[in-house]
């Protein structure tokens, strides 16, 4: 099929990268369409003062027209609160730290936007993401891959890590072979309004929110103690002396009494391990790191500084119910030197992975820090992100890694 006859539907969020995706694939030649994603209207939660997706449309529909694409926006509202919302203010409350933007990309872009684009005749889909996909083939049978956007400072594969093959194969990424700043570049030299438009560092598709205000719309504050943890607990201890990988993978448990209250806070719910900020605690010699949120008792533990053990984990597991391949696990299960990130923007940490029973246990290289349930890790070898799963604090990691 020619490059013509491809009706391509770009998901267009007003930003810079949608945009210069939809130049890119119009100045190749396919059949182009510009669609907005209208992702919240509930009144009871409040987003913002203003109105962030009505001044983003608006740009994407300027864009279009630059373009001479058809534009159209869709409200998807009932069932991103259905699907991201509502789920993410659950895990909240059960003191998990969720990814919204990993959920809107296999809930809603990449599941109900291609399906509703696949209505309107679309071949693939494409979305402003700095990702690349390779086809390869495997016993006859096409495998779709995904790797690395090319800038590294940019990389967004992890917020695709829970793609399955089929959504990897109806999607393009036009800019994943470019750095932001060749992009910027292209929608300056083409006039396109959102040349200089800053990235957004809201939710997924719902504008500039911060998830602190988000939260407290919904979530109650509730007073609770908060617990300074001394560096030299027995837990941190005990844990230097272990050598068994499932030892190593459950997580330190803090008792009240073992530690000294120095606070209050507003609701356990609303702090997540690492977090320093909002604590509004003063006259310690370090400053004060969440280590642990027990939501069912309503207690925040924290520790002093940066190198708290308490922040530290080398070794985590997610079970096999909650680990997605993106290609076989066979063939995951037979590569070597692989490296895994926790969160977005992180670099690629060196790490070992064996089954055992039903769980995945990851073993790092170096510690990591902050690691918190709720997360998404992500497995990667040679810049392909191969599997990813869900980190559970009763089973710590769905993937285990090797000494």
């Amino acid at each position: 099929m020619s490059k013509s006859k491809t009706r391509v539907v770009v998901a267009m969020s007003g930003g810079v990268d949608s945009s210069v995706a939809a130049y890119i694939l119009k100045q190749e030649g396919y059949d182009v369409v510009g669609i907005f994603m209208k992702n919240w209207h509930d009144s009871s939660v409040t987003i913002s003062k203003d109105c962030p997706w009505l001044e983003d449309s608006y740009d994407a529909m300027l864009v279009c027209e630059k373009l001479s694409i058809p534009f159209q926006v869709i409200d998807l509202s009932d069932d991103y609160k259905n699907k991201i919302v509502d789920y993410m203010f659950n895990e909240y409350k059960k003191g998990n730290t969720p990814n919204p933007d990993i959920l809107c990309n296999r809930e809603i872009k990449f599941d109900l936007f291609l399906k509703l684009a696949l209505k309107l005749g679309a071949d693939f889909i494409a979305t402003g993401h700095y990702a690349q996909t390779k086809e390869s083939s495997y016993k006859g049978k096409s495998i779709f891959h995904l790797i690395s956007g090319k800038d590294n400072s940019k990389d967004q594969s992890y917020f695709l890590c829970q793609l399955n093959q089929y959504q990897l194969s109806k999607t393009i990424f036009p800019i994943g072979s470019l750095t932001k700043k060749h992009v910027r570049k292209i929608a300056k030299d083409n006039h396109l309004i959102t040349a200089e438009k800053k990235d957004s560092q809201g939710l997924c598709f719902i504008g500039k929110v911060k998830l602190p205000d988000f939260l407290q719309q919904k979530l109650r504050p509730k007073k609770g103690d908060v617990v300074l943890i001394d560096k030299n607990h027995k837990e941190f201890v005990k844990n230097s002396d272990l050598n068994d990988i499932e030892s190593l993978s459950k997580p330190y448990c803090y008792d009240p009494k073992e530690g000294k209250i120095i606070g209050l806070h507003n609701g356990a719910h609303f702090y997540t391990i690492g977090q320093r900020k909002g604590l509004s605690i003063g006259g310690m010699e370090k400053p004060l790191y969440v280590i642990n949120n027990d939501v069912k008792k309503n207690i925040i533990y924290v520790g002093e500084g940066s190198n708290h053990p308490g922040l530290f984990r080398s070794v985590l597991r997610v079970s096999s119910k909650k680990i997605h391949f993106l290609s076989t696990e066979k063939q995951v299960m037979n590569k070597k030197e692989l490296k895994a990130r926790i969160r977005y923007r992180q670099g690629l940490q060196d790490v070992s992975v064996i089954k055992k029973d039903n769980f995945y246990y990851f073993k790092f290289k170096k510690p990591q820090k902050s690691i918190t349930k709720g997360q998404f890790i992500a497995l990667y070898q040679n810049m392909e992100l191969i599997c990813s799963g869900v980190i559970d604090w009763k089973y710590q990691f769905d993937f285990l890694l090797n000494p």
